[in-house]
């Protein structure tokens, strides 16, 4: 999609924004959640809506781009450009500048998981929280880099879309893709150990694969739904509010999400809002550089300042800002500027 004739580029740059306002709280050691837990009694944070909002849009636009990739190359390795200069380069900073943040009577280069922090991140299925010694003392401790849990399960999302690829243009693809759904929401509300086992052999959690897929294949799904008709829109964009808002009201909303959060982002997202959806083209497609930076930015803060939640707030999402700004125009940008590598090459030996 086009960040000129939508409002996506926007919506993600809330949604990363949403995940550094929930963190401010955790991260600075409050008792209570953000405002919108505290309002919803917990049942859904600005977190919550900020990585399965991601998650939604990502659903709608990679079966999008899995249905314009000329094989399941192409597929891999615009998937992998997108995930991978980022976090490599945010992963060998953290290294570089953890000494800063450094407390152990070990030497910081004699210690053994600061060699195995990379390597094990970039497996993104065997993620390393920490590295030993580093942001022990805060309120959240260990942990360096909380926000890249995501990143297994929405490589885990591209998997599955890729075996969607042989049988893409078959009408009974919609179907397969409603089935995925289907199956996901019963699994994530019903039986959410299924398979527990063989989810923790490969570093994911049943409960958290079955509750993302639900909310990808939810964007899946409505990469069918026709948005010409604006009245149609802004009724279902209506009602699904109103369903959101009593299905909280009523304590069901984890029956309810599925179903009103996918349509609220995906009908919103495909607008396209005067002002808004220049976004992207104006500072760029940055709320992964937010979202990846923004965790690490947090802690050291907190080491550095020992701030309350709000302090850490306005602080943490500008420095934020500013590295995903950076990130984007300086490594994301000029990655993406190789995403057709792979067709031309193919073209050119056809």
């Amino acid at each position: 999609m086009n960040s000129r004739i939508n409002n996506f580029d926007f919506l993600r740059f809330i949604f990363a924004s949403f995940v550094i306002i929930s963190h401010s709280y955790g991260l600075s050691g409050a008792a209570e959640g953000d405002v919108l837990s505290r309002l919803t009694n917990g049942q859904m944070g600005f977190s919550y809506v900020g990585v399965h909002g991601f998650f939604i849009i990502s659903g709608y636009l990679i079966l999008n781009s899995l249905m314009r990739c000329k094989d399941l190359t192409d597929y891999y390795w615009k998937r992998l450009l997108r995930l991978y200069p980022a976090l490599i380069v945010v992963l060998i900073l953290t290294v570089l500048l953890a000494p800063f943040v450094y407390e152990s009577t070990v030497p910081y280069w004699k210690n053994t998981s600061v060699y195995t922090y990379i390597p094990q991140n970039l497996t993104l299925f065997f993620r390393q929280k920490g590295i030993d010694g580093v942001f022990e003392n805060n309120p959240y401790k260990s942990s360096i880099n909380g926000s890249l849990w995501t990143i297994c399960y929405e490589f885990s999302m591209y998997v599955m879309v890729s075996l969607l690829f042989f049988i893409r243009t078959k009408s009974f693809v919609k179907i397969i893709v409603a089935l995925l759904f289907v199956s996901s929401y019963t699994l994530s509300v019903f039986n959410p150990d299924f398979l527990y086992g063989l989810f923790v052999r490969v570093g994911l959690g049943s409960g958290s694969f079955y509750n993302l897929m639900c909310f990808f294949t939810a964007g899946m799904l409505l990469t069918y739904l026709k948005t010409d008709n604006k009245k149609m829109v802004n009724t279902l964009i209506t009602l699904a509010f109103i369903v959101l808002v009593a299905s909280l009201y009523l304590q069901v909303f984890r029956y309810t999400c599925y179903l009103t959060l996918p349509v609220l982002v995906i009908l919103i997202g495909s607008k396209s809002t005067l002002y808004i959806n220049k976004l992207g083209d104006v500072i760029g497609d940055i709320s992964y550089g937010i979202y990846i930076y923004s965790f690490p930015i947090q802690q050291a803060l907190m080491y550095f300042f020992k701030l309350d939640s709000i302090p850490l707030m306005i602080f943490s999402t500008i420095l934020s800002f500013i590295m995903g700004y950076i990130s984007w125009h300086l490594i994301e940008k000029k990655a993406l500027k190789h995403k057709d590598l792979v067709s031309k090459r193919r073209a050119i030996h056809a």
